[in-house]
């Protein structure tokens, strides 16, 4: 019993730093900021109680609610276009083919590279006159487009230059799936199945826990989606690829405090609905954890 009582000392002891840490930067600030979203401040004025007003103002706002469109986009590409890449490309490279690590390496690398540095290449790539992109176009007949500065082509342009970082993903899948048991292909490889029939009905329905949590976390970055389209558009053209991060960026640099806390208490709920109905959709089973217990 002593025992029992002094493991339950030292458990509390070690949770301490994480629970403060916790409270001081996550739980702290959030009720700040819901507090907030019902006042009337500019950062260094006195608040005033605003009631319902800075959320009222928001959603009859149409650029506000474009940007709720958009977010969603975002977090749906995010989830359902870079995480099925990252997993093809992760189910090719746990055949191990010949230079898969460096393959590996390489699909790895614009993880570690600067946001800022990657931008301003698309930028360039993108340049209606000069761009490479265009350039291609010009060769197989095609005109030149002003890729970031049409409303029609300016979000998709900034969401297919996400499609080089499925190495993150790429690497929490290619590990789960190096995890599997080799017995299972032999035994597969024996009753005759096929490398694709493998991998459907083996690889895919063991990694599915390790898939629901890569999708949860790529519309979780979707959502909360900020750098490159402030970099690249500015929320342009005409509000087209404009985000609700951005929208709080704008509305803190013009001292609207209140707007601005009530614009990230928004993206929260939203956030986390959209994450909540995925998994509920996807399910929340791993396989995986169930074969090993």
């Amino acid at each position: 019993m002593k025992r029992h009582n002094a493991n339950r000392y030292w458990i509390a002891l070690y949770l301490v730093p994480i629970v403060v840490l916790f409270g001081a930067f996550f739980v702290y600030p959030l009720f700040f900021n819901i507090y907030t979203s019902f006042m009337k401040w500019k950062g260094s004025s006195e608040m005033t109680w605003n009631n319902f007003a800075n959320y009222s103002k928001l959603f009859s706002d149409d650029t506000f609610l474009l940007a709720i469109k958009n977010n969603v986009i975002w977090a749906l590409s995010q989830g359902f276009i870079q995480v099925p890449l990252a997993a093809l490309i992760a189910l090719m490279l746990a055949r191990e083919p010949k230079g898969w690590r460096v393959m590996r390496t390489v699909y790895f690398l614009p993880n570690v590279i600067s946001t800022v540095a990657i931008a301003m290449v698309w930028v360039a790539l993108y340049n209606p006159q000069y761009g490479f992109i265009n350039a291609i176009l010009k060769l197989f007949g095609g005109e030149p487009r002003n890729w970031l500065g049409d409303p029609s082509t300016a979000l998709a342009a900034i969401i297919l230059t996400t499609v080089i970082y499925v190495g993150y993903f790429m690497i929490i899948i290619l590990a789960a799936v190096m995890d599997i048991p080799k017995e299972l292909y032999e035994a597969a490889q024996i009753d005759g199945a096929s490398t694709l029939q493998q991998e459907l009905r083996i690889t895919l329905p063991m990694v599915r826990g390790t898939m629901v949590t890569c999708m949860t976390l790529a519309m979780a970055y979707g959502m909360r989606h900020f750098e490159s389209t402030w970099l690249m558009t500015g929320g342009g053209p005409a509000y087209s690829t404009t985000t609700m991060g951005i929208m709080l960026y704008l509305k803190m640099d013009a001292l609207r405090y209140g707007e601005a806390s009530a614009a990230g208490i928004v993206l929260i709920v939203l956030g986390s609905v959209v994450i909540v109905a995925i998994r509920k959709i996807m399910g929340n089973k791993d396989p995986m954890a169930e074969a090993a217990q």
